[in-house]
């Protein structure tokens, strides 16, 4: 007896996927006019203004890739290995884990080297980047290459309540399966547009899941690097994974759906092309706050500053108008400057005093100060 069809790869003419272009054009038409949006609010930008917020888009994108997956990275951690890696200043910053900053390495190597071959020898040194010390958590995984011959299982639930979400291809056929998609991803079919292109890859790679462990983010990477490649711009200036992340249990519904179902692949289409609308737009806020905080640091040029202080109000200032909040009090001072409290205090007032901090409309317990923008 033939087993039925349950995987979206057991169809028979698996991957030839189909969509409905007709449908889709209103929403290829907006994702396009966000994107052009958000570049030409780029061009605004000198270089080095251009770099701080591109640093900005790589911190949010190295968190929130992480925090799709149920991994919480540390922020001073993730902001240190980016401005390392962009040439940025790192006073006063730690040294960022290995993992942390192999992650980093693929997002730039991704979108900075988007004109470079895509092979199964990068895309294995992607995956031994994410795992350096060849764990998962306290699992020994394989890194560097393909998944070994158990079957890959995405399944959530406790012991006797297990929900099989996904059940990827099997090990035997995989190499063969992973070129035909390499070979598609380097020589996509003319006439394809850029943004549905970026969206099949997500798709497909997810679906061969070739690796142990880091199939989700290496997948956004590629798609990452799928944007790059359409744009022609080495630089990422939205964040497709924070938008994933706000729309994370959508993310996942829409997946399941689409792996369970057959090749019209219209509405996991429409789904992307919207969180690329989304993303767009919520990057011109990343712009705007950039030049921001240029206009602060201009008109606080001479005004002395110590090392904490500058430190603190750069984090204010990165969080955006509405993003730190509650504004900053003593006690998120002492934290973030790790100094006293009366030292805290101290230099809080003086901020408010030369026109750096202005104090919250809240009392008591819940008083605090934000930038004076």
């Amino acid at each position: 007896m033939q087993t039925p069809q349950t995987w979206i790869w057991q169809q028979a003419d698996w991957p030839q996927f189909r969509w409905n272009e007709a449908g889709l054009s209103p929403l290829l038409a907006q994702a396009r006019l966000a994107q052009g949006k958000v570049l030409g609010a780029a061009r605004l930008l000198d270089s080095s203004l251009n770099l701080e917020a591109v640093a900005s888009i790589l911190v949010e994108d190295g968190l929130t890739t992480s925090a799709i997956e149920g991994e919480q990275l540390d922020v001073d951690a993730v902001r240190s290995s980016v401005a390392r890696h962009l040439g940025l200043p790192t006073a006063g910053m730690p040294a960022p884990p290995r993992a942390v900053d192999g992650l980093i390495d693929i997002l730039l190597d991704a979108t900075q080297r988007h004109d470079q071959a895509l092979t199964s020898e990068r895309l294995c040194a992607w995956q031994a980047a994410l795992f350096p010390t060849g764990r998962s958590g306290l699992h020994p995984i394989r890194v560097g290459e393909l998944r070994g011959e158990a079957p890959m299982q995405v399944i959530s639930g406790g012991v006797g309540r297990e929900h099989v979400h996904y059940i990827a291809p099997p090990r035997d056929g995989l190499d063969a399966q992973l070129q035909t998609f390499i070979d598609w991803f380097t020589h996509a079919p003319a006439g394809m547009d850029g943004l549905v292109r970026a969206g099949l890859a997500h798709l497909w790679f997810v679906t061969l899941h070739p690796f142990e462990d880091g199939n989700g983010r290496l997948a956004r990477a590629l798609t990452d690097m799928a944007l790059s490649q359409d744009e022609r711009q080495p630089m990422r200036l939205f964040s497709l994974s924070a938008q994933i992340l706000r729309e994370r249990e959508s993310y996942y519904a829409i997946l399941e759906r689409t792996q369970r179902g057959g090749l019209d692949v219209t509405e996991w289409l429409a789904w992307f092309l919207a969180q690329v609308a989304a993303a767009a737009s919520a990057a011109e806020t990343t712009v705007a706050n950039t030049l921001a905080k240029a206009r602060f640091w201009l008109r606080h040029q001479n005004t002395p500053l110590n090392t904490r202080q500058r430190k603190a109000l750069n984090r204010l200032l990165d969080a955006g108008p509405d993003g730190f909040e509650g504004g900053i009090n003593t006690r998120k001072y002492m934290s973030l400057t790790k100094t006293s409290r009366t030292t805290a205090y101290r230099e809080l007032a003086e901020m408010v005093e030369k026109g750096c901090l202005v104090p919250t409309d809240k009392g008591g317990r819940s008083s605090g100060y934000v930038v004076a923008w």
